[in-house]
């Protein structure tokens, strides 16, 4: 037998792919195959695409093209290979293989027939595959974080969103699998476990008959971590058992990410999503008092089609009363295959991007004041990394999620993957600055 090929992995898109990354690394590594970070040595390089909007798959085809130019063999996986099956062999004959979202496990059997001369198109229809703890896995992320994924899939069918499609239905694992993983990875020495899914308030419904959120909360807190965090709560979803968990279970930190996606009922409707329009400004409320310290992230589209100013202008005012912590936002695109696509009264992008603006321009004052209001306080900081110049160190508190909010920068000693207390001295919209205080490393 021949040294078996090395292979890198070029990872595109969300962190749900990233777990379906760091499960191919790990098959293949039990294997016995080299796996290389850089794309240049490896004689395979495996493309984990994303297929969500029109930015990110023209992300993941310029990769493509490139690695196709540098005559690599390659393998696309992930959600634009479930999307566009047919097209991206006709148009990419370098690529040696294709593999949906639900057949990433086979990726080793892909690999072998590859090897024998074999074009493969490993692309399940109905996708129902779901790792877990027994799935080998080569983590990927900074020092002391991983994600955990406690469901595959999605029920709902917002208008604009192409995911149940390329990602099958809901398929939820057992609370025994989710905390046998969360020990595992506790005794790797992580620090923070982020539960996610397409929507974690439903985790259960499908193999439980109801949401089991709570119970799956409680039973977490026994595990040997600092920090839980979760994403993607639907506001509907957090009801007064989910809350009464949260305060509770002492490593689930108070952070919820809801992604409301719009404020206007009309507009709402639109999106598929009736049920919501009836429960944001009361729902909010309760949550606030519920959870006094708690952290609010929330995402939300502008420019939905039929979108107007006084739809919008609902929007800034509802920004400006809740005073979220963190606010991602997004222009509207049109994907083929949704039912958005069809809808008359598409605005045009100037107007998309104009709005983009104004809403992050409002947005950014209050993260500011929510940032000045750490200045002076002692917070507990999870260290991550060290600036390759500056030599200082950057992590998070328990206010920010990995990539999507800000960060802080510390001043001091300290082991990376470990959470130590910083005394904050500064702050601006997004970050906070500070130093270590006589580490005791967590």
């Amino acid at each position: 037998m021949g040294e078996k090929p090395t292979i890198a992995i070029s990872h595109l898109g969300c962190e749900k792919n990233r777990i379906d990354t760091e499960h191919m690394l790990g098959l293949l590594v039990e294997a016995g195959y080299g796996v290389d970070t850089n794309e240049e040595l490896a004689d395979y390089v495996i493309v984990n695409t994303c297929s969500f909007i029109e930015a990110a798959r023209e992300e993941s085809v310029r990769t493509l093209v490139e690695l196709a130019e540098a005559n690599k063999k390659v393998v696309i996986t992930g959600c634009m290979a479930q999307h566009f099956q047919e097209q991206l062999l006709e148009e990419l004959p370098e690529a040696v293989a294709l593999v949906g979202t639900g057949d990433y496990h086979k990726i080793v059997s892909v690999i072998e027939r590859v090897e024998k001369g074999e074009q493969v198109k490993e692309v399940s229809s109905e996708p129902t595959y779901i790792a877990d703890e027994t799935t080998p896995r080569y983590r990927t992320t900074t020092e002391g974080v991983a994600y955990l994924r406690v469901a595959e899939g999605c029920d709902y069918r917002c208008a604009f969103c192409i995911i149940p499609h390329l990602r099958g239905n809901q398929r939820s694992r057992t609370i025994e699998s989710i905390v046998a993983e969360a020990e595992q990875l506790a005794s790797e020495g992580v620090r923070e476990i982020i539960l996610i899914s397409q929507i974690t308030t439903n985790y259960g419904l499908d193999i439980y008959g109801k949401p089991k959120l709570a119970e799956l909360l409680h039973a977490l807190g026994r595990v040997d971590v600092p920090w839980i965090r979760m994403h993607y709560a639907y506001p509907t979803g957090l009801t007064p058992d989910v809350i009464e968990a949260i305060k509770e279970t002492h490593n689930v930190l108070p952070y919820l990410d809801l992604p409301l996606q719009h404020s206007h009922p009309d507009i709402l409707r639109a999106m598929n999503r009736p049920w919501q329009g009836r429960v944001n400004d009361g729902i909010i409320e309760r949550i606030k008092a519920a959870l006094p310290n708690a952290v609010l992230r929330t995402t939300f589209i502008v420019g939905f089609p039929g979108e107007t100013e006084k739809h919008f202008e609902h929007l800034l005012q509802f920004v400006q009363r809740h005073e979220f912590d963190h606010v991602g936002v997004f222009t509207f695109s049109p994907e083929e295959g949704t039912p958005a696509y069809k809808l008359p009264n598409q605005l045009p992008q100037e107007v998309m991007d104009e709005r983009w603006h104004r809403l992050m321009a409002l947005q950014g004052p209050i993260a500011g004041k929510k940032n000045q209001q750490e200045i002076g306080k002692t917070v507990e900081v999870l260290i991550e990394q060290e600036h390759p110049e500056s030599g200082k160190l950057i992590g998070r508190s328990a206010r920010f999620s990995p990539e999507v909010d800000g960060q802080v920068y510390v001043d001091g000693e300290a082991k990376l993957g470990t959470i130590v207390p910083v005394a904050i001295h500064t702050a601006d919209t997004y970050d906070l600055y500070g130093q270590v205080v006589n580490a005791y490393p967590k």
